[in-house]
């Protein structure tokens, strides 16, 4: 018996670290005016499927599915679709609309390190409001959240239509433009000459390819000589670039805030800036999380192409941020106090234990009635800080030993000050 691949059981230390990172997301998510919102795991083929939705590539991955009712159906590859689907389904919508989610998400993909089949997407979405506010406001989102988490990092971002004026100087035609933006977006994992051997493939001309190495086998580029080199600085994309690097500035979020000419991330449905958030130590490769501006999906999928929702959104992946915090060892330690009868004093244990509960206290009690330091060695192993021993004398006294793991002291108290003493 096991799991299938790609999927995982989480518990003790490590589910209660999982929750805490949770947690901080949604607090943040809150603090910057995102309502909480839950949409299906299943959901039609047609919508998943859409041409407007998560493109070739990720329809790959989709995981498909029939019913009893021979209806085809298929497991969200990410919350997006789903919540693109909520707005088109409701017009009436006040806007400018907030909303964050957090869920399972599935991917039929080759797994490795810091990528699943099953895991738990966090995202934030606005809809009708233009760049760059919208995306600087996300990005702001990002640093908060990090920052909380004691975790470095730097936001790489670029723009699609300034990558595709680009790459329309190169010589790409329209029909091409996709594939090749899709193809650059792996330089960090298959290089340059991975790059260069996959747009041959496709059949692009040798004359674009030579040009498309030429920009991507610099050491560093600014959008500024980008654009003066392309002659775009009139353009739309070079216009976006310019808008949101300015805000970047004067918020004081350039430094951190990196542009890369060449990303594009893997879906389709991006229409204008997009990010992807990594590690600033380099040692984690994987992205922890991203997003874009994906102001035509929303109008495509009611069949009004014509009209266009002005949307961008954000989302954390909790399995990378998790691989970080467990592989630095920054497990928190475990907050429950555990109460240790010692004797006969089951009805005071349970009275002691109702009345730490009732003040917001989690209390563990051992009944395993093994030795007591059995007991304390398996706390500390667990990380629990303060131990409770409440044995016969106590529970005539109407007190209490507490033990402090960490300090390596012992004192009895009385219930109304142990409480206090825990909260503190």
């Amino acid at each position: 018996m096991q799991n299938v691949k790609g999927t995982f059981d989480y518990w003790g230390s490590e589910q209660a670290l999982r929750g805490k990172v949770r947690r901080e997301l949604e607090e943040m998510f809150e603090l910057y005016d995102f309502d909480a919102m839950e949409t299906p795991i299943l959901n039609e083929q047609e919508l998943l499927a859409s041409k407007y939705a998560g493109g070739d590539e990720i329809l790959k991955e989709m995981y498909r599915l029939t019913d009893q009712g021979k209806r085809n159906l298929g497991l969200r590859y990410d919350l997006t679709i789903p919540f693109a689907k909520v707005v088109a389904m409701y017009p009436g919508l006040e806007l400018p609309f907030k909303r964050y989610e957090m869920g399972k998400v599935f991917r039929d993909g080759p797994v490795k390190r810091g990528r699943l089949r099953e895991f738990t997407q966090c995202d934030a979405d606005v809809v009708g409001v233009g760049g760059p506010a919208a995306e600087a406001e996300l990005m702001q989102l990002a640093v908060d959240v990090f920052r909380r988490l004691d975790i470095g990092i730097v936001i790489r971002w670029n723009n699609r239509r300034f990558l595709g004026e680009l790459l329309a100087q190169a010589g790409v035609p329209d029909e091409q433009m996709l594939s090749v933006m899709l193809s650059l977006d792996k330089v960090a994992k298959i290089g340059i000459e991975g790059v260069m051997t996959e747009l041959m493939n496709q059949d692009i001309s040798r004359e674009a390819c030579e040009a498309i190495n030429a920009m991507i086998s610099r050491d560093s580029v600014s959008g500024a000589a980008l654009m003066e080199e392309y002659s775009l600085q009139g353009s739309q994309g070079a216009r976006e670039v310019a808008a949101l690097q300015l805000l970047l500035e004067q918020t004081g979020l350039d430094g951190i805030c990196q542009f890369d000419p060449f990303l594009s991330r893997g879906l389709s449905f991006y229409t204008g800036t997009v990010y992807e958030i990594f590690d600033a130590t380099g040692q984690y490769t994987s992205s922890m999380g991203g997003g874009g501006r994906y102001d035509a999906i929303i109008g495509q999928l009611v069949g009004r192409e014509d009209i266009t929702y002005c949307a961008a959104g954000l989302s954390f992946g909790i399995e990378p941020i998790m691989e970080m915090l467990l592989e630095r060892d920054r497990a928190v330690a475990d907050r429950t106090v555990l109460l240790i009868p010692i004797g006969d004093t089951e009805p005071y244990v349970l009275k002691t234990a109702a009345q730490l509960r009732s003040s917001g206290i989690r209390v563990r009690i051992d009944w395993s009635r093994r030795k007591l330091k059995k007991s304390l060695a398996s706390a500390a192993a667990r990380g629990m800080r303060f131990v409770l021993l409440l044995g016969e004398d106590e529970a005539v006294k109407g007190s209490i030993r507490l033990k402090d793991m960490k300090e390596s002291t012992e004192l009895e108290v009385s219930i109304d000050e142990l409480s206090g003493m825990l909260k503190r």
